[in-house]
C-alpha cells in the first residue's frame, strides 16, 4: 500500500487580494501542521522564510490591482508561488515569472490543493537535500579534525552545546552535524533561529506561538520555536545578542521544559537538545552584566571552538576554494578547463579573510561566475577580482594593528608548516609538495615568501 509524505514544518503564505481564500486554504490543511498567514499587510523577511519550509499561495488578482511585482517579490524571497485564478492566463513574460507552471482553480478543491502543497513540498526537499550534500565539511587540516572529532564524541549527548567562533566560520553547519548524529534527535526537526535578528515585540510570538484568535490577525493557531523543535534540536545563533528581559524568558523554558502559547493557559511539554553560538566572549558578558550568568551556564554545558579560516591554513583554504568553484562552474563544464591555475590557487592561500568561509564563498562566488561566462581561466580578470577582494575588506581602523599582529602570528604559523613538511619529506620539494596538497611551484613560491633557503646538496635537488 503506497502512503503518502507527511506534509509537516511548513508556512503557508497568502496574498488573497479579492479572491477570500486565506480561510479556504486554512480550513483545508488544519489537519497538517502547516502554518497559515495572510501575507496582504505583512512585510515578509527571507530571514524568515530560511527557517522553515515555505511557499506562497497568491491570487493573480493582486496583480491585477498593480499592489504586488511578483517578479520582485518571488525573487526577493525564493519560495515556490501557487497562482490561483478564475480562468486560465497566457504566459505574459512583462508580468509573470517564467514559471507559471503552479495554477489552482478559483474554485479549487480541498484535494486539489493538498496535491499541490505535496508536490511543491516534495520539491522543497530535494532541494534542501541537494543543498546539503553539496555543503560537505571540508577538514583537511589537524585543527578541524580534532574539532570534528569532538563533535562525534559529543553528538549522542542529550546536554545543551554552545559553539564558539569568528563570524563566517559555519558554526551552522556544526551545530547540524551536532543535531545529525544524535540517535534520537536527529529523526526531528533542526529549527535555526538568528537571535540578533528577532524584532521587537515578537519575541515571544516567535518563540512561544499563539492561539487561534489570540490577538488581531491570528487567524490560525501558530507554533513557536519551541514546539517547532519538539524532538529535534534548536539552534540560537548569535546567543550573545539576546537582550537581558529574553535571556529570562528563554532560561524558564530551558529549565521548565515546557512551553505556554500566547492566550493559552496550557502548558506544552517540550523535548529538545539546545545548541547555542556566538562569536563574543560569554564570560566577559557575564562580567559586564549583559549576559545572565545562569543562561550561561545552562548553555555551556559542552563547549565547542571552531578555529577561523586562517587557523585552518592553506590546506582548507585551497580546499574549500575549489570545492565552491565546482559548485559554481559545474562539474562538467570545469572538466573541460584546465587544472587551477597554481598562481590563483597561491593567491588564495596567501589573502587573509576576515569573514572566514562566508567571505572566501564570496570570492569563490565571483570567480566560479566569471569562469563559467567566459569558459577559461582569464588570469588578467581573475586577477582584478582578487585585488579587489584585498582592497575591500572590512578592517575597523581601531583593531587595524591587531589584524596586522594575528596576520604576523599566521605567517610564522604557515612558515613552520612548510618547514616541517620538507623535513618531513628530506627537503625533496615535489615530495613536499604532494605532501601540502600543492604545486611544485606555489611550494617555491612559499619558501621565497618566507625566506626558507634550501641548503641541500646540489645533486639531491638535482634529483
Amino acid at each position: 500500500m503506497r502512503t503518502n509524505p507527511k506534509i509537516e514544518e511548513l508556512d503557508i503564505y497568502v496574498w488573497e487580494g479579492k479572491a477570500d481564500i486565506v480561510d479556504r486554504v486554512a480550513r483545508c490543511m488544519a489537519s497538517f501542521d502547516v502554518e497559515v498567514i495572510r501575507a496582504d499587510d505583512i512585510a515578509i523577511s527571507p530571514e524568515r522564510t530560511a527557517l522553515r519550509p515555505s511557499l506562497a499561495i497568491i491570487s493573480v488578482s493582486v496583480i491585477d490591482s498593480g499592489a504586488l511585482l511578483m517578479r520582485d517579490w518571488q525573487a526577493a524571497h525564493g519560495i515556490p508561488v501557487v497562482w490561483v485564478g478564475a480562468a486560465p492566463r497566457d504566459h505574459d513574460p512583462a508580468t509573470y515569472p517564467s514559471d507559471y507552471s503552479h495554477i489552482l482553480p478559483l474554485d479549487f478543491t480541498c484535494a486539489e490543493l493538498r496535491g499541490m502543497v505535496m508536490k511543491l513540498v516534495l520539491q522543497l526537499r530535494a532541494h534542501s537535500a541537494k543543498t546539503h550534500e553539496s555543503d560537505a565539511m571540508i577538514a583537511n587540516s589537524e585543527c578541524m579534525q580534532a574539532l570534528l572529532h569532538e563533535v562525534d564524541t559529543f553528538a549522542d549527548c542529550d546536554t545543551s552545546v554552545l559553539v564558539h567562533g569568528e563570524t563566517g566560520v559555519g558554526k551552522e553547519r556544526i551545530a547540524q552535524l551536532l543535531h545529525e548524529k544524535h540517535t534520537r534527535y536527529g529523526q526531528g526537526p533542526f529549527v535555526a533561529v538568528n537571535c540578533g535578528a528577532i524584532p521587537d515585540g515578537l519575541f515571544e510570538s516567535l518563540f512561544f506561538g499563539h492561539s487561534k484568535g489570540s490577538f488581531t490577525g491570528a487567524v490560525v493557531a501558530h507554533k513557536g520555536y519551541f514546539e517547532q523543535s519538539d524532538g529535534g534540536t534548536l539552534f540560537l545563533d548569535e546567543i550573545g545578542d539576546l537582550p537581558l528581559y529574553q535571556q529570562v524568558k528563554l532560561l524558564r523554558v530551558l529549565e521548565d521544559s515546557a512551553v505556554t502559547r500566547i492566550g493559552s493557559a496550557t502548558p506544552v511539554k517540550l523535548d529538545f537538545r539546545l545548541v547555542a553560538a556566538t562569536n563574543k566572549h560569554l564570560p566577559q558578558l557575564v562580567k559586564d552584566g549583559t549576559f545572565r550568568a545562569d543562561l550561561y551556564y545552562r548553555l555551556a554545558v559542552i563547549e565547542l571552538k571552531i578555529p577561523s579560516l586562517e587557523e585552518r591554513g592553506a590546506v582548507d583554504k585551497i580546499a574549500i576554494f575549489k570545492a565552491f568553484i565546482a559548485q559554481i562552474v559545474g562539474n562538467e563544464r570545469l572538466a573541460a578547463l584546465p587544472d587551477l591555475p597554481y598562481w590563483l590557487a597561491d593567491a588564495v592561500a596567501d589573502t587573509y579573510f576576515p569573514g572566514n568561509v562566508r567571505e572566501l564563498r564570496n570570492l569563490a562566488e565571483r570567480i566560479g561566475v566569471t569562469v563559467r561566462q567566459i569558459g577559461a581561466w582569464d588570469a588578467a580578470r581573475l586577477q582584478r577580482l582578487l585585488a579587489l577582494a584585498r582592497t575591500t575588506q572590512p578592517v575597523p581602523a581601531e583593531s587595524a594593528a591587531e589584524v596586522l599582529v594575528d596576520r604576523s602570528k599566521w605567517d610564522m604559523a604557515e612558515r613552520n608548516r612548510v618547514l616541517a613538511a620538507l623535513d618531513a619529506n628530506g627537503w625533496r620539494r615535489q615530495d613536499t609538495a604532494l605532501y601540502l596538497g600543492i604545486s611544485r611551484k606555489v611550494l617555491w613560491e612559499k619558501m621565497r615568501k618566507y625566506q626558507i633557503f634550501d641548503e641541500e646538496p646540489e645533486t639531491r635537488e638535482s634529483e
